[in-house]
């Protein structure tokens, strides 16, 4: 068999070792991959953090100079927002949202390998960066005019450029993805006020996705035309407007808090009401204000744009809007509490991550309620006392959820309980060095310490606090270090988990752990919220099948492996790198030969994936 004229080599049906991984089409595997990759980023992620600490342990040291300490900042930022927190979420969508609907994989399984390949391509092209003549150093933010070529000469902006435009793709790719499989491919009865809470905000996530993306890309072509073709959309000197840069970045910015967060709140709602024994306070409540954040995070851009004069009535406006929006997450936060009021709380693990979730996601809410003022914003713009607000919202809020979430459904995934000891050992390191090391920057930010700083001078007053939160950071990254403990000895001597450890709520619960590639032997017929809690309390032999003879497995047929998605990212890997690296040929300066050899290769692997059969049932399944 021949695509293109290429020969496609035949492919196993059952493929196993590297292979099976690198073809697998099965969402289990891929929010597998989504995740374990994702964590080692976050991992790089908070070296980079560490370092920048140690940097800003004293005053006027030199543990790194000033070009890296900007290489640093902007990678850290870079790095968990896209390559840590997002693709950490993507990778719960990817193994829970077909169980938690009923279905046995996603609307479209290549299209989701497709996706997690091109993540890794853009991931690489960030990282590698720092081994390739310099990180980008503009912050994560990447404000024109000090993005332009004329400012900002070398390639490291030209990688940032270049990467969060692949990994635009790999979200635009996953967001439609799950968008179709949750309208279409829920279980019978499943309505969509009968939906899990986690599906939910990962529903309203993937549209803010697609939404919020191409926003970004406009303004990251543009910035590439700048840079690469010499045009003048960010250059101030031929008469350019940077606000315009400010305004396309924070359009897709603030989405994308949202895009981080709700992910997180989906988490939270599920642990809180299995944990408490009672299902969750106010659902339909939680469901309106997670679309109300939603729908409201796109009027609330310019507040991060207050101090660059946009006039008194614009400013107001923003006022409004952001403290509007306090509205529907303070509607979550009451619900929570509600959920667990009156409840039989247990203490496990899971409930202490989101129980912390709760505590720290409310001091990083009221202090960007006092952003909201542009008075008051006036005073702690681009201070560390910002710095504190978001680590507060997205450390204390998303990676705390996550954390949480990693601990309740890591017995769905593999089969084995996270030790409990090791888990409270990790939780109270990472609750104390959380607060130990970002607290103290709200004090920093009052006293008037401005952030992206690479050092300060004695007599400043500011040498106490960095202490105290360099010694915080060491604390924090203990708790990650005893989770990746944890995490290493469960895999090779853990504790066997049943199939709904933790008396769950959902039909994830409803299922083998770990789940079987076909995930469910029949579809259930969902008849209410929470249907598996339910039944299990009202009419046992209602209970869905877990299980089949080996006549139902055989009928269940699920596509065969590809490795065409691999293919296609690969392209766009090789594609990308040739837009930054041109040859000379004879009289053709610069030309874009990696580029051309990447887009054919993307080119063939688009064709031939879609030659592909969507089901191939034989005998041999």
């Amino acid at each position: 068999m021949t695509t293109l004229g290429i020969p496609i080599p035949k492919r196993p049906i059952h493929p196993t070792g590297v292979w099976d991984w690198l073809t697998t089409i099965d969402h289990k595997k891929i929010g597998v991959l989504y995740g374990v990759t994702a964590f080692f980023l976050f991992l790089t992620g908070g070296v980079e953090a560490l370092w920048m600490r140690v940097q800003l342990m004293g005053p006027e040291a030199d543990f790194v100079t000033p070009e890296v300490y900007n290489q640093l900042f902007t990678m850290h930022a870079t790095t968990m927002i896209f390559l840590g927190v997002m693709p950490m979420g993507a990778a719960f969508f990817n193994f829970l949202i077909p169980l938690q609907i009923g279905a046995r994989d996603v609307a479209f399984p290549r299209l989701n390998a497709f996706s997690y390949w091109t993540f890794l391509a853009g991931a690489l092209i960030l990282k590698f960066s720092w081994f390739m003549g310099g990180a980008p150093n503009a912050g994560w933010f990447g404000y024109a005019p000090i993005t332009g070529i004329e400012y900002n000469p070398g390639n490291g902006i030209d990688f940032w450029i270049l990467s969060l435009q692949v990994l635009g793709i790999a979200s635009l790719a996953a967001a439609l993805n799950f968008i179709v499989t949750i309208i279409n491919m829920r279980a019978p009865g499943m309505s969509l006020m009968r939906m899990p809470l986690f599906t939910w905000m990962s529903f309203v996530t993937a549209f803010l996705l697609i939404l919020a993306f191409p926003v970004i890309t406009v303004a990251l072509i543009e910035l590439m035309f700048d840079r690469f073709y010499g045009t003048n959309f960010f250059v101030t000197s031929a008469g350019a407007n940077p606000l315009l840069w400010q305004h396309l970045f924070w359009v897709f910015g603030h989405p994308e808090v949202y895009i981080l967060i709700l992910p997180a709140m989906g988490i939270v709602s599920e642990i809180l009401p299995t944990f408490s024994k009672k299902p969750l306070f106010g659902y339909p409540v939680i469901v309106l204000s997670g679309v109300v954040i939603g729908f409201m995070g796109w009027m609330v851009w310019a507040h991060h744009m207050f101090t660059v004069g946009l006039g008194p009535v614009a400013n107001s406006v923003f006022a409004v809007t952001t403290m509007a929006i306090a509205i529907p997450t303070g509607v979550k936060i009451f619900s929570w509490i509600g959920t667990m009021w009156g409840g039989s709380i247990s203490f496990k693990t899971p409930m202490m991550f989101a129980i912390g979730f709760i505590a720290l996601f409310i001091i990083g809410g009221l202090s960007g309620v006092m952003h909201s003022s542009a008075a008051s914003d006036a005073q702690q713009q681009d201070t560390y006392f910002i710095v504190a607000h978001i680590h507060y919202v997205l450390f204390g809020g998303a990676i705390f959820a996550i954390f949480g979430g990693i601990y309740y459904w890591f017995p769905k995934m593999t089969g084995k309980f996270l030790g409990e000891k090791l888990g409270q050992l990790n939780f109270w390191l990472m609750f104390i060095g959380m607060n130990v090391t970002f607290f103290p920057m709200h004090f920093l930010g009052l006293d008037g310490m401005p952030r992206r700083v690479y050092t300060y001078s004695e007599g400043m007053g500011w040498d106490y606090w960095n202490l105290v939160a360099t010694v915080g950071s060491v604390v924090l990254a203990l708790g990650v270090l005893v989770f990746l403990h944890n995490f290493f000895k469960t895999l090779i001597s853990g504790e066997e988990a049943p199939g709904d450890p933790w008396d769950g709520r959902t039909l994830e619960w409803s299922i083998p752990s770990p789940p079987p590639h076909y995930n469910f032997v029949q579809i259930p017929t969902v008849s209410d919220i929470d249907d598996w809690w339910h039944r299990k309390r009202e009419d046992d032999s209602s209970l869905a099948p877990v299980a089949g003879s080996s006549e139902d497995e055989h009928d269940i047929h699920l596509p065969d492996p590809s490795y065409w998605p691999l293919v296609t990212a690969v392209g766009l890997f090789i594609g990308a790198y040739g837009l930054l690296y041109t040859l000379n040929i004879g009289t053709f300066t610069g030309f874009p030969l990696f580029a051309i050899v990447g887009g054919s290769i993307t080119l063939v692997g688009i064709t031939a994936w879609s030659l592909e059969p969507v089901n191939e049932p034989d005998s041999d399944h």
